[in-house]
């Protein structure tokens, strides 16, 4: 029996690797500022996603007129997911610059 290559076993993770290598690099060529960066980044990838979101509610809404309640309700449900997962980003964002606001205190 032929035994395959390792290298077959890293393709699925080479996407994994290229979204990870910028925060990595930001990191660790800036230290605790490049941490503060990287959360601001998040920060307004949030807002951004829960302004979309907003976007989309009030598109659908103006476009479509006034829906039935299912429709409705999964239209609110659509936009709280999204609001939910903006807000997440947002507190991740959050506490990577508090952390390196502490780290350049601390360190300074």
């Amino acid at each position: 029996m032929r035994r395959q290559s390792e290298t077959l076993l890293l393709v699925p993770l080479l996407p994994i690797f290229l979204l990870g290598m910028f925060p990595m690099l930001l990191i660790g060529l800036l230290g605790f500022f490049g941490l503060i960066i990287f959360g601001i980044l998040l920060v307004c990838v949030g807002l951004t996603l829960a302004l979309e979101a907003h976007g989309e509610f009030n598109e659908s809404i103006i476009v479509h007129g006034f829906a039935r309640g299912s429709e409705r309700a999964t239209q609110v449900s659509h936009l709280q997911a999204a609001i939910r997962s903006a807000a997440v980003l947002d507190v991740a964002g959050i506490a990577l610059v508090v952390a390196g606001i502490l780290g350049l205190l601390v360190a300074g």
